[in-house]
């Protein structure tokens, strides 16, 4: 599979593994996820049997083949023809003495390369001499309500995609071809850096390939990516290089203009106006969330967010001194319902709440009325009062070539702001929230669980975090200020 995404990856990972990144600390907990998924979906099968965790390869191989022959659903069955290797999910009895195939997935959406997997599946085992009738893909059902204990057959969606599969079996000997030919050689393939780098997921050897790249190069053009690679395939790789004229949107035709003049673009008459709208006192508000395959809570769904941390920052004007709140989750229960209690008391009665993507933030509010009907009415009455500090910078009403095309406020907080989030142990949602399920023993590394001086560090970390978020949001706001008295 990673030669369809880039064969230099593959080649990497077949000839210099050491040289690929170890995976961070968030990438490990999806594996870990994925992992989770596919333990869940053994349960479908109680007469199912797994060949265990063996030596090598080799190993696995002499396995499989002696539960082939019990006719019960075999876990992980792994197969070798020539110089191709594969093991499926699960492989199911079907009809006579064919086999299905099942591939499980913790997403709970269709994605094109599940079918590339499953096909090269699918002709591997056909060349070792097994059968294979039908091909299923299991993929997490997001409708699905947790009480007591989970119910494997409710948490997956099962689809039928042999249709799917049957069309890619003719490109796989001339593409497994290609790619054997490539392992086969002293060197990696040059391979030109593009969307494939992102898509469908980051690959670790981006930082590699991307390392010669000027630091505002042209893929952070924002929007359209075509533009991007166009401008890469002619040599202009970064966005002051683009000629005066080359047919730019309105938002990249900014960019490149402050990565010439080296000077933001201030849009005074927006940012006046967004500003003006401000009612006082102004609460500055940011949730840390997270979601897990497998629901914790009874009444929660698979990736059903769980907020666990706030941070409020409030001015009663713009240059005061701000009063802080906040609220972690203790890690012992489900924390919504104390959160939301918290919450009502610092959110006050009037006031701008000033939130950085307000997508997010009522999508939580809206979430939490539903499932806490008592503080419906409540959270109605907030939701008009929410200003979205995201949209002068989604809408280049302000805009700095330090942005790398980004409105992140992780990327707008060094551009306007002498702050950064550099040096902090926590510095991003996903890390945020991978640590506290870490640190209250919903997601372990090995068999250990943290000690408690780790805890509390980590809980030091959390809180140090979102209160950045909503401090930075602060100086955010008075650099707009700012922005109106410069030249």
């Amino acid at each position: 599979m990673a030669g369809l995404k880039c064969l230099k990856y593959m080649w990497y990972l077949a000839n210099a593994r050491e040289e690929i990144p170890e995976p961070d600390f968030s990438t490990k907990f999806m594996f870990n996820q994925e992992m989770l998924a596919a333990e869940y979906a053994k349960k479908m099968f109680p007469d199912g049997t797994d060949p265990g965790i063996l030596k090598n390869i080799k190993q696995q191989i002499i396995r499989t083949v002696e539960l082939l022959s019990e006719r019960r659903p075999v876990f992980e069955a792994a197969v070798s023809i020539d110089d191709l290797f594969s093991r499926a999910d699960i492989l199911k009895p079907a009809p006579g003495d064919a086999w299905d195939i099942i591939e499980v997935k913790s997403a709970t959406h269709f994605k094109e390369e599940y079918i590339h997997n499953v096909a090269f599946q699918r002709y591997t085992f056909l060349s070792a001499g097994i059968k294979i009738n039908n091909c299923y893909l299991a993929i997490i059902n997001n409708q699905y309500i947790k009480q007591g204990r989970i119910n494997p057959e409710k948490l997956f969606n099962i689809h039928d995609i042999t249709e799917e599969v049957d069309g890619e079996m003719a490109a796989i000997p001339e593409r497994v071809e290609k790619m054997l030919a490539i392992l086969q050689k002293p060197d990696p393939p040059d391979i030109n850096i593009g969307r494939h780098c992102d898509n469908p997921y980051t690959c670790p050897l981006k930082g590699k390939c991307w390392e010669l790249m000027p630091k505002n190069h042209v893929f952070n053009l924002y929007g359209n990516k075509g533009r991007a690679l166009d401008l890469y395939e002619k040599g202009i790789h970064s966005i002051e290089e683009i000629p005066e004229g080359y047919d730019l949107s309105l938002k990249q035709e900014i960019q490149r203009e402050c990565a010439i003049t080296k000077k933001p673009s201030i849009d005074r008459g927006q940012i006046a106006a967004f500003l003006d709208k401000l009612i006082e006192p102004i609460y500055f508000f940011d949730f840390e969330t997270y979601s897990t395959v497998l629901p914790i809570y009874d009444g929660t769904k698979p990736f059903h967010k769980i907020p666990f941390q706030y941070s409020i920052h409030v001015l009663e004007d713009l240059y005061g001194k701000p009063v802080h709140h906040d609220f972690l989750a203790s890690g012992d229960g489900d924390p919504r319902r104390e959160l939301l209690e918290n919450l009502k008391n610092h959110l006050g009665d009037s006031g701008s709440i000033i939130v950085y993507y307000e997508f997010f933030e009522k999508g939580i509010l809206n979430e939490l009325a539903g499932d806490f009907p008592e503080y419906e009415d409540w959270v109605q009455s907030i939701l008009p009062r929410i200003v979205d500090l995201f949209r002068p910078f989604r809408d280049f009403h302000y805009y700095d070539s330090v942005q790398r095309g980004s409105a992140s406020v992780k990327n707008v907080l060094p551009a306007i702001t002498d702050y950064s989030y550099k040096e902090m142990d926590i510095a991003d949602g996903l890390s945020a929230s991978v640590y506290f399920l870490y640190a209250c023993g919903h997601y372990k590394i090995g068999e250990s669980c943290p000690a408690p001086e780790e805890v509390e560090k980590i809980r030091r970390d959390l809180i140090t975090y979102c209160r950045m978020d909503t401090g930075g949001m602060i100086h955010i706001l008075r650099g707009l200020k700012e922005a109106l008295n410069t030249e």
